[in-house]
């Protein structure tokens, strides 16, 4: 186990983003390759949960478009990923939101925590 982590951190450079929780609402800049072209593209939603540890962290995030839900599973530490903004910080009571899977328009709000 000492092993993996120590490959881990030497090849693998860790990014800084800000910290960020179940029910913060962020905006995520990633880059896009179309063919021979890179473009920066964003994705702006709800985080209903982190999970794993270390490099292998992950985050879902939830946007409604269309009335249809979008959800998307990002890598913290994906090369692609260029920055994280945080919009709104969302006061939930527990670490996994999927409860908004079932919620829509009003119901799906959730409250601001204050900073």
């Amino acid at each position: 186990m000492d092993l993996i982590s120590h490959v881990q951190d030497s090849f693998i450079d860790k990014k800084e983003f800000p910290d960020f929780q179940a029910g913060d609402q962020i905006t995520v800049y990633y880059k896009i390759r179309e063919g021979e072209k890179t473009r920066t593209q964003f994705f702006k939603g709800t985080v209903i949960q982190r999970s794993g540890a270390g490099l292998t962290e992950t985050f879902t995030i939830r946007k409604i478009s269309g009335n249809v839900g979008v959800e998307r599973i990002f890598p913290l530490n994906m090369p692609n990923l260029e920055k994280i903004e945080i919009n709104k910080l969302g006061k939930v009571r527990r670490a996994r939101i999927f409860y908004l899977r079932g919620l829509t328009g009003k119901a799906a709000r959730i409250k601001e925590r204050r900073a």
